[in-house]
C-alpha cells in the first residue's frame, strides 16, 4: 500500500524513572516519522523490539501510520470501509426491517463518499453516485441489478475507498460526522435525521469491534460529542388543532369524490383513537367491536409502514410489521369513541364489507397508499384554514390528528399510564412528548399548592443578635428556639442585662 515503506530505523530504548514507576520505550522511526511503545519491564520492552527487528531483517514492509509491520498490521489496515459496509449490510439485511435497511443504506451512503481519497471525478454526477450507493450497493436485493453507469461508479468508489484504520485519524472521523448532518445541496440536515442515521453508524463500528476489524469505537461519547444535534422530544403544541378545525377538516374531505368517504374515516380513526397511520391502514373490520349505541373497541395488532418495493423481501410497498416498541404478536385495545363507532359502521354499510376486509382499502383494493391520504389531507388545510393558521404548523402532519388525540387523554384527565397502553407508548415517552401540551389544569393546581405554600403571619419587625454571641445556635438553654421581638427590643439572652443599643455605623 502507498503508505508502507521499508525505510526502518531504529533508537536505543529509553528508561524513565519516575517515583512512583519505571518505563522502557522502544524508539523506531518508519520513513521519518518516529514511533513508540512504553513498557513496565525491559524484557517486555526487549521482546517488542526483537519482533521489530526480526520483521526488518525479513524484509517485511512497515505502516508508515502505525509503525508496525505488515505481519503485525491489523486487519482494519487492509479491508477498505467500502468493503466493510458492503459486509455489514449482508451481515444485517435478514434481522432488520425495511425501513431500517433504507435508513442503514442512507446513513452508509453519506460516509462512504467521506472516506474517499479524493472527490469522485466531474464525469460523475453527485445524484447518480448516491443513487449507485444507496439503490444499489447497499441494497443486498439489488446489488446485481446495478446498470453500467452505476458499476461504473461503484468500481471507481471501490478504488478509492480509504481503509478502516482511516477512523484512528480523528478529523476523518469529524469529517464522516459532517456529511451526516449536510444534505447534498449543502444545506443542514434535520436533527432527527441525524440521530438516526449516527445512530446506524454507531451500531456498525460496534459491529466492526466486534469483528476485531477496530479496536475501539472511534465516535464521541456523551459530554465529548459536542457536534451532536440538539432534538427536539416534545410535541409542537403549535400543530394541534381544536375541534372546530378538525370537524371542519374532515367535512371538506368527506365531500372528494369516490373515496372520500373513506379518508373521511381513515381520518377520524386517527382524531377519536389516536392510532398511527400505519396501524389504522392495517385495520380489518373483525377488529372492531361496534355497537348500536354507546363506546366501541380497536384491536390493534398489525402495522404496515410504507417502505417501498426495493427493501421488501417480497417486493410489495408495506411491509407487515408488529407493533412499535411490542413483542411479535402483541396486541393492543384503544376505546372507539361513539362518534368514530357511528362513522365505521357508516362505513362499513356503505362499502358492503365483510370480517377480514380491510377497513380503509384504496379505491381498487389492497393497502391505502400514503400518497393518497397524504395528498388528500395536505390540501384540506390550504382550502379552509386562514392564511395565518395555514403557515403556522398548525395540522400540517397526518401524525397531527394523532398528536391532537392524546393530548386530548392528557388534558381531560385521563391517568398517562391509561394513556401510554391505549397509544402504545411508555410513559417516559408520554410524558416527554406531550409536556408542553398538557393545559387546562393550571387552575387546579395553583389551588392546590397555594395554601400549603402559604407563609404564616409575623412581625415585619425582627432584630439580629449582638456580634459577640459568636456561633450561638439560636436555642435557648432549655433547647427552645427563640422568639422574634415584637416588641421592636433588641433579643437577649436569658439571665442577662439588655444594654444599650448599638450605635448606628458611620458610613465608609
Amino acid at each position: 500500500m502507498s503508505n508502507r515503506s521499508f525505510k526502518v530505523r531504529f533508537y536505543p530504548t529509553e528508561v524513565y524513572r519516575g517515583k512512583r514507576k519505571t518505563s522502557h520505550t522502544v524508539r523506531w522511526s518508519v520513513n521519518g516519522k518516529r514511533h513508540g511503545q512504553s513498557f513496565a519491564t525491559n524484557a517486555l520492552a526487549e521482546s517488542f523490539r526483537a519482533t521489530l527487528l526480526v520483521a526488518a531483517n525479513n524484509g517485511e514492509p512497515f505502516a508508515a501510520d502505525t509503525g508496525l509491520p505488515a505481519s503485525h498490521t491489523p486487519p482494519a489496515a487492509e479491508a477498505t470501509w467500502y468493503e466493510f459496509a458492503l459486509q455489514y449490510v449482508d451481515t444485517k439485511w435478514p434481522r432488520i426491517s425495511a425501513n431500517n435497511r433504507k435508513n442503514t443504506a442512507k446513513a452508509l451512503t453519506k460516509v462512504t463518499l467521506a472516506l474517499l481519497r479524493t472527490d469522485p471525478p466531474e464525469r460523475f454526477d453527485p445524484v447518480d453516485v448516491r443513487r449507485a450507493l444507496r439503490e444499489y450497493a447497499f441494497n443486498k436485493l439489488r446489488r446485481d441489478e446495478a446498470p453500467p453507469e452505476a458499476r461504473a461508479v461503484l468500481a471507481w468508489i471501490a478504488r478509492n475507498s480509504l481503509p478502516m484504520r482511516a477512523w484512528e485519524d480523528t478529523k476523518r472521523v469529524d469529517r464522516a460526522l459532517r456529511a451526516l448532518d449536510t444534505l447534498l445541496d449543502g444545506s443542514r440536515a434535520a436533527p432527527s435525521s441525524v440521530k438516526r442515521e449516527r445512530r446506524v453508524l454507531n451500531v456498525a463500528l460496534k459491529h466492526a469491534v466486534r469483528q476485531r476489524i477496530l479496536t475501539a469505537n472511534p465516535l464521541p461519547k456523551g459530554n465529548d460529542d459536542d457536534t451532536a444535534p440538539v432534538v427536539a422530544g416534545a410535541v409542537d403544541k403549535r400543530s394541534l388543532l381544536n375541534p372546530a378545525q378538525v370537524a371542519a377538516l374532515l367535512a371538506w374531505i368527506a365531500t372528494r369524490p369516490r373515496t372520500g368517504h373513506r379518508l373521511h374515516a381513515f381520518f377520524a380513526t386517527l382524531y377519536y383513537a389516536g392510532l398511527r397511520p400505519e396501524e389504522a391502514v392495517a385495520l380489518r373490520v373483525d377488529a372492531a367491536t361496534l355497537p348500536v349505541d354507546g363506546w366501541g373497541e380497536l384491536i390493534v395488532h398489525t402495522a404496515e409502514p410504507e417502505v417501498g418495493s426495493r427493501w421488501t423481501d417480497d417486493g410489495r410497498v408495506h411491509e407487515t410489521r408488529h407493533l412499535k416498541g411490542r413483542a411479535e404478536g402483541d396486541t393492543r385495545i384503544v376505546p372507539a369513541h361513539p362518534a368514530l363507532v357511528a362513522i365505521l359502521r357508516h362505513l362499513i354499510g356503505e362499502d358492503g364489507l365483510k370480517p377480514g376486509d380491510l377497513l380503509f382499502p384504496r379505491e381498487k383494493g389492497g393497502l391505502l397508499a400514503g400518497s393518497v391520504f397524504r395528498r388528500a389531507w395536505s390540501k384540506a388545510p390550504q382550502a379552509l384554514l386562514p392564511p395565518h393558521e395555514y403557515a403556522s404548523p398548525t395540522g400540517k402532519r397526518v401524525y397531527d390528528l394523532r398528536h391532537t388525540c392524546l393530548t386530548t387523554w392528557l388534558n381531560n384527565g385521563a391517568p398517562p399510564a391509561q394513556v401510554a397502553e391505549w397509544a402504545g407508548n411508555s410513559v417516559p415517552v408520554l410524558l416527554t412528548t406531550y409536556a408542553r401540551c398538557v393545559t387546562g389544569q393550571l387552575a387546579e393546581l395553583q389551588q392546590r399548592i397555594e395554601g400549603p405554600q402559604r407563609l404564616p403571619e409575623t412581625s415585619s419587625q425582627w432584630t439580629a443578635p449582638s456580634r459577640n454571641l459568636g456561633k450561638f445556635s439560636g436555642r435557648t438553654a432549655t433547647g427552645s428556639r427563640l422568639q422574634p421581638s415584637t416588641t421592636g427590643l433588641p433579643l437577649t439572652l436569658p439571665g442577662s442585662s439588655p444594654g444599650p443599643p448599638p450605635s448606628p455605623r458611620r458610613p465608609r
